[in-house]
């Protein structure tokens, strides 16, 4: 099936309109009609080769909200109607250690929503920048957040399980007190997620300005990073810190606020290194820097649950198909408050 799409065909050229083709639906394929795509930092590293392995035409896009249109006759799960979504992943192995525990995000054969391997037209996988998308029901997830809600709940679908999945894994909630660094399309995330948790949260900023920002999205403190004595207030503190930041820095800083055993964990995706941070500010501490990535569908299926059950949704600001590089050289200077979501409906015709 032939249809419209916003993607680049090379690093160099600005994203523009081009027509993909999408499979008919096997007997496990769950066939969407995308009413909503978020854009996610990831889609202009991805299409401008600023990190490895892009394949082109480069269709990018893996936070989708729609509607069910077909399914497979051996899907059980879903019917027409239906409002679901689709996140960073189509597909994994499903044989390994990591598929068996419901962290498909791990497998070493995960295929990415855009840019993985497929039998399908041209090779490799297109994503959510488009008007529908053929998914293996697996890898479909409910949304049972009130439809009008619909355009917030797409960024949740890498955003929210991004801040989410690691905020479980360290055991976030009452009693500890949480430091999220960076507010922007993660950090709002995060803070959402870590107050409604029920932890104390502190939000770390570099700009003054964001200040009563990072309150209203539920942070209990704001602290200016740059401000020496505002950062010195907070030393050997924090339970856990989540990183959110996607460019290079300091993360001495950091890491000299956690308390021992603390944790930093990093989601933040640089396209080149940070700085090497400090061994003797760990090892004295027993303190730890990790990573997280996204999450599996089961913990997928459970933050969108978590955040309907609180009323959570993305910040967002809804753009037209044709303003897409436009809102991308706005996403690089951070001018976004927080997540642009593409509006499908204008790509059609």
């Amino acid at each position: 099936m032939l249809i419209n799409a916003i993607g680049t065909y090379s690093a160099s050229q600005p994203l523009e309109s081009m027509a993909i083709t999408r499979r008919e639906p096997g007997p496990q394929d769950v066939q969407i009609a995308i009413a909503y795509c978020g854009v996610c930092h990831s889609d202009l590293h991805q299409a401008r080769s600023e990190w490895a392995g892009t394949l082109y035409p480069c269709v990018p896009g893996h936070e989708i909200v729609g509607r069910v249109t077909a399914v497979g006759n051996a899907v059980s799960r879903y019917a027409v109607g239906d409002l679901v979504g689709v996140g960073c992943m189509v597909d994994s192995c499903q044989q390994c250690e990591e598929c068996a525990e419901g962290l498909e995000n791990y497998c070493d054969h995960m295929v990415l929503t855009y840019n993985g391997p497929t039998q399908d037209a041209p090779g490799h996988t297109l994503g959510g920048y488009s008007q529908q998308i053929v998914v293996k029901e697996h890898y479909v997830l409910r949304i049972t957040h009130p439809e009008a809600q619909l355009a917030a709940v797409a960024p949740l679908l890498c955003a929210g399980i991004t801040t989410y999945s690691p905020l479980r894994h360290w055991h976030v909630g009452p009693g500890k007190k949480v430091g999220v660094v960076g507010i922007g399309g993660l950090g709002h995330m995060g803070i959402k997620l870590a107050h409604a948790m029920g932890a104390h949260v502190v939000a770390f900023t570099t700009s003054e300005s964001k200040r009563n920002a990072a309150r209203t999205l539920g942070a209990d403190d704001v602290v200016v990073s740059r401000n020496d004595d505002e950062m010195a207030a907070h030393v050997k503190s924090f339970d856990f810190i989540l990183n959110t930041v996607a460019a290079p820095h300091n993360l001495d800083a950091f890491t000299t606020l956690l308390k021992r055993d603390g944790t930093m964990t990093l989601v933040g995706a640089p396209a080149t290194p940070h700085p090497s941070p400090e061994v003797f500010n760990l090892i004295f501490r027993r303190r730890s820097i990790a990573g997280s990535m996204i999450g599996g569908i089961p913990e997928t299926q459970e933050m969108l649950d978590f955040c309907a059950e609180h009323g959570i949704v993305a910040d967002i600001e809804l753009i037209r198909g044709d303003e897409i590089n436009e809102a991308w050289e706005r996403m690089v200077k951070g001018d976004v408050k927080y997540r642009f979501v593409i509006d499908s409906a204008t790509l059609a015709g």
